[in-house]
C-alpha cells in the first residue's frame, strides 16, 4: 500500500489467492494498477512466472519485495527435518527465488532496487526460534553479498530487519498478558510496531533517495538490537 501511494504499480504474490484480492482492491483504490498472482515463492518456477508476468502486465520491472516468511515455533529438539525444511524453503529459498528470477531483468536494464524482509532474530538470539533465526540470518547475509555483487549494476539490494510488530503471525502472543510483557520488556521503545511503519522505509529503500545504500540490513526493531 506504500508503494502504491508512492506511485508505484504493484504485483502481489502469495498463495492466498483471496487475500491476494483484497489486497488488489485495496491497491486499486489507491490508484496504482495491480497485478494479482497466486504464487509459491518456495517454487523457482513459479517465482520465474511472476517475474515474466509482471513485465508483460505492468511494462516492466523496477522494485522486488521478498517478504513470504513462515514460523513454527519449538525448542529445537522437537523440530521435525520437515518443520526444518518448510521454513527454510519459504524463508530463505523463496528470497533467494526472487532475487534469482529478478536479477536479470535488473541487470539488463541496469537499475533496480530489492528490498528483503529479513527480522530482529537474525542478530538476537529468543528460544523456540532457533530455525526461523537462521533463515532470517541467511537473508541478511545474502543481502549484504548480493548488495556487493550487483552495486556495479545499479541494483541495490538491501533488507529491514522488523522486530516485533502486530500482525496476524503475533496476535496470538502478544494477546498473552504474559507473554506480552516477557517480549516489551526486551523493547526499549516498550511498544511493538505497527505495519504502517514499515511502508515508509520500504519506500524509501525503493527509491531514488536509496541509491547510494546497498548491502544493508536495517533493525526497524524499537531498539531492540540495541539493546
Amino acid at each position: 500500500m506504500a508503494l502504491a501511494a508512492a506511485g508505484a504499480d504493484v504485483a502481489v504474490a502469495a498463495r492466498s489467492k483471496a487475500d491476494l484480492e483484497e489486497t488488489g482492491r485495496a491497491v486499486e483504490g489507491a490508484g496504482a494498477r495491480t497485478l494479482v498472482v497466486p504464487t509459491d515463492v518456495a517454487s523457482y518456477a513459479e517465482v520465474e512466472a511472476l517475474m515474466a508476468r509482471t513485465i508483460a502486465a505492468l511494462g516492466r520491472l523496477d522494485i522486488v519485495v521478498n517478504n513470504a516468511g513462515v514460523a513454527r515455533v519449538a525448542p529445537l529438539v522437537e523440530v521435525s527435518p520437515d518443520d526444518w525444511r518448510f521454513m527454510l524453503e519459504v524463508n530463505l529459498t523463496g528470497v533467494f527465488n526472487g532475487c534469482r528470477a529478478a536479477g536479470p531483468h535488473l541487470i539488463a536494464q541496469r537499475g533496480g532496487k530489492v528490498v528483503n524482509i529479513a527480522s530482529v532474530l537474525g542478530a538476537v538470539g529468543l528460544p523456540g526460534y532457533a530455525v526461523y533465526s537462521a533463515t532470517k540470518g541467511g537473508v541478511i547475509a545474502l543481502t549484504r553479498t548480493l548488495g556487493v555483487e550487483w552495486a556495479r549494476h545499479n541494483v541495490q539490494v538491501n533488507a529491514i530487519a522488523p522486530g516485533w510488530f502486530a500482525t496476524e503471525m503475533t496476535d496470538e502472543a502478544f494477546a498473552d498478558p504474559r507473554t506480552n510483557e516477557r517480549l516489551t520488556r526486551d523493547i526499549p521503545a516498550r511498544r511493538i510496531g505497527q505495519p504502517s511503519e514499515i511502508g515508509p522505509l520500504a519506500v524509501y529503500l525503493a527509491s531514488s533517495a536509496a541509491d547510494f545504500v546497498t548491502g544493508q540490513t536495517i533493525f526497524l526493531d524499537g531498539g531492540h538490537s540495541a539493546a
